[in-house]
């Protein structure tokens, strides 16, 4: 049996039922469950589920470079870290930069600077910091820049891997995003190797169209025995949308990684 824990969006699924309700379907059928942005959601009904909750966003605004948008972001990750505390929630994502509800960055760069490395390392290592002292990890997510994300600094998994290992902190792991990898990167099976004990979470969607996994070009099957034979011990996600019936969508998603 495989040693990695399935976890599902709960953004994407379920889409006709009311938020804490989605969460309640997700975890009756065995899955762990993930969320975004805290802000609009009600923490007191989520947090009686009974859903294991294994991610969540880890700040609301700000970014990694900007001397304004660090305090902000630095201080809706103290907030976030309260209310991952209230649903035991052990991993707190973050991205290269704020995004907006259409997922683009509030302030799209065109080329990353030597100098926004090393702030956004400094900036990093302040976020780990906060995550050691409350016991938690925040994640640090990677996008593609062609479909969904452009204008991102910071975004293919080679940047986010750079970074985490500069800052070689516990409380700082990957997010390593198959689907954004796919269509930015590709050779996913030796980005995982190359990634190996940077990986805090890994997320799953198939390409194209960011369904679940087995509706695409993604051979998940192979990238499920990757995984296996790294023992890999984490959280695989899908974080997609369902093709059809969000249940079958999810059955569809345990048998990819079935091994």
């Amino acid at each position: 049996m495989a040693g990695y824990q399935l976890s599902v969006c709960a953004e994407m699924v379920f889409l006709d039922l009311p938020f804490v309700e989605r969460v309640k379907r997700i975890h009756k059928l065995g899955f762990g469950v993930e969320i975004w942005s805290w802000e609009n959601k009600d923490i007191e009904a989520l947090a009686v589920t009974g859903a294991r909750f294994t991610s969540m966003t880890g700040y609301l605004t700000g970014n990694l470079t900007d001397d304004e948008e660090i305090q902000q972001l630095l201080q809706s990750a103290e907030a976030s870290l309260a209310v991952a505390e209230h649903l035991n929630c052990p991993v707190l994502n973050l991205h290269g930069t704020g995004l907006n509800d259409k997922g683009l960055p509030v302030k799209p760069v065109e080329r990353v600077t030597g100098a926004m490395w090393l702030r956004a390392a400094d900036t990093l290592r302040s976020v780990a910091q906060l995550g050691e002292r409350a016991g938690r990890v925040f994640t640090l997510e990677n996008l593609n820049l062609p479909v969904d994300h452009p204008g991102t600094p910071f975004a293919l998994a080679a940047d986010t891997l750079a970074l985490v290992e500069t800052v070689n902190s516990p409380a700082l792991k990957m997010n390593l995003d198959l689907y954004h990898a796919q269509i930015g990167e590709g050779n996913l099976i030796e980005l995982i190797r190359r990634c190996g004990s940077a990986i805090g979470e890994i997320q799953v969607a198939d390409v194209p169209g960011r369904q679940q996994p087995g509706t695409g070009e993604i051979n998940y099957p192979a990238i499920a025995r990757a995984l296996h034979d790294m023992q890999y011990q984490g959280t695989v996600a899908m974080e997609g949308w369902a093709s059809g019936d969000s249940t079958a969508a999810l059955q569809q998603f345990r048998e990819q990684f079935t091994v």
